[in-house]
């Protein structure tokens, strides 16, 4: 799959431009990726890479984290240890054996500041947040909207309750469902309510 799209991406790109392209060794939010694991990738992915066709220029890796982080019965978000030897070791055969960028980190909005300082070192190439800059918006919502798509969650996507999961886990793990169909109301909210958004981001 990823090189077909990477085929895709390359006819639709224009002319003069590269666009940067990302693979993703597995499931982010599993076992910690190794080298035989990239190495497996790389092999799979040079196989249907069409000939002529310049591939990605990143790979995501499993390091410890998950999509979003990993929500506690109580609402809160469970610490984990990153393995920054697999960003190393990965991100060395990436740029020595295949002339790839390295690693990108995927779910580090929930990770401490003071890891933050360590993806530098390791040569990583891109730290993903989005779970971040989501919390800072619905952490400053209107609380009105708010619950009117937190009920909107409880009824539609229902498919994301997992067995003992607590309403808390629920809504944080599934709350990134809400945004296409409130996507008219968030635009739409009073300016002055939308600057808190741009002041913490």
């Amino acid at each position: 799959m990823t090189a077909l799209m990477t085929e895709y991406i390359r006819s639709i790109q224009p002319s003069g431009v590269t666009v940067s392209i990302g693979g993703e060794i597995g499931h982010i939010g599993g076992v910690n990726s190794t080298i035989d694991d990239f190495k497996a990738f790389m092999q799979g992915y040079m196989q249907k890479l069409a000939t002529g066709n310049l591939g990605i220029s990143k790979v995501a890796i499993q390091t410890g984290t998950s999509h979003g982080g990993i929500p506690l019965p109580d609402g809160t978000i469970a610490q984990v240890d990153i393995d920054f030897d697999a960003i190393k070791t990965i991100g060395d055969v990436a740029r020595d054996e295949y002339g790839i960028g390295g690693p990108v980190q995927h779910g580090a909005s929930t990770l401490p500041a003071s890891l933050f300082g360590k993806f530098p070192e390791y040569k990583t190439l891109e730290i993903h947040l989005a779970t971040e800059f989501q919390n800072i918006v619905y952490a400053h919502m209107n609380e009105n909207l708010k619950q009117t798509m937190w009920s909107w969650l409880r009824e539609n996507a229902r498919e994301e309750m997992k067995d003992g999961m607590t309403d808390e886990q629920f809504i944080y793990k599934s709350r990134k469902k809400a945004w296409g169909n409130f996507k008219k109301e968030v635009w739409n909210l009073p300016l002055e309510e939308k600057i808190p958004y741009a002041a913490r981001a």
